[in-house]
């Protein structure tokens, strides 16, 4: 696609998303999130997790979701009008802590047996990217799994969702691939951190 973004998306840009709808992808109403993150949730190969991360949580419709599959769950977004809709959607689940950040400046402390990316890490530039895997490997326990799910179609973004899913993978020489699923809207791939024992 010609006039792809080549800088990451700044708070600026999901500031003005927000302010302009406080659900600018329909993730309550929309059929494709809802069919999304039932197939997100099936991929999981475990049943629960001692501590999760969320980045990107937006509004927290997946975290509320996620949120019974966890001990605890962090859940991590830049923008601060999403996480106060996250924490109102949430409000009555315990042991989910929201923190508000730009990944991959920000990251939050302590070690995660899961890591879910859903439709963020193509708005990032690829050196920042390459932050981020960093990052991950640095929290993501040995045995831990990460998700990355990414929509397929057309974008401004620094990066396609193949691209962005692609070079995570690239990136991660420490995680290998347990499972991928494509369709026509979306690709879904579960990653696993080896395990030296």
């Amino acid at each position: 696609m010609s006039g792809r973004r080549t800088q990451t998306l700044p708070e600026r840009y999901f500031a003005e998303i927000y302010a302009s709808d406080p659900d600018p992808w329909r993730f309550t109403t929309s059929a494709y999130e809802a069919e999304k993150y039932a197939a997100t949730l099936r991929a999981l190969p475990r049943a629960r997790y001692a501590h999760a991360l969320e980045v990107g949580c937006s509004i927290g419709v997946f975290t509320r979701a996620l949120s019974p599959r966890c001990g605890a769950l962090t859940a991590l977004d830049i923008a601060e009008a999403a996480l106060a809709a996250a924490r109102a959607r949430c409000a009555d689940r315990s042991g989910i802590r929201f923190v508000r950040g730009a990944v991959p400046e920000d990251w939050p402390e302590g070690r995660f047996d899961l890591i879910v990316f859903g439709e963020v890490l193509y708005f990032l530039s690829p050196p920042d990217l390459a932050r981020l895997v960093a990052r991950v490997e640095a929290s993501l326990v040995p045995g831990g799994d990460c998700v990355l799910v990414h929509w397929l179609g057309e974008t401004d973004y620094p990066l396609s969702g193949d691209a962005a899913a692609e070079g995570f993978i690239a990136a991660a020489p420490f995680a290998h691939r347990l499972h991928g699923a494509r369709t026509d809207a979306y690709r879904l791939d579960v990653l696993r951190r080896a395990d030296p024992r």
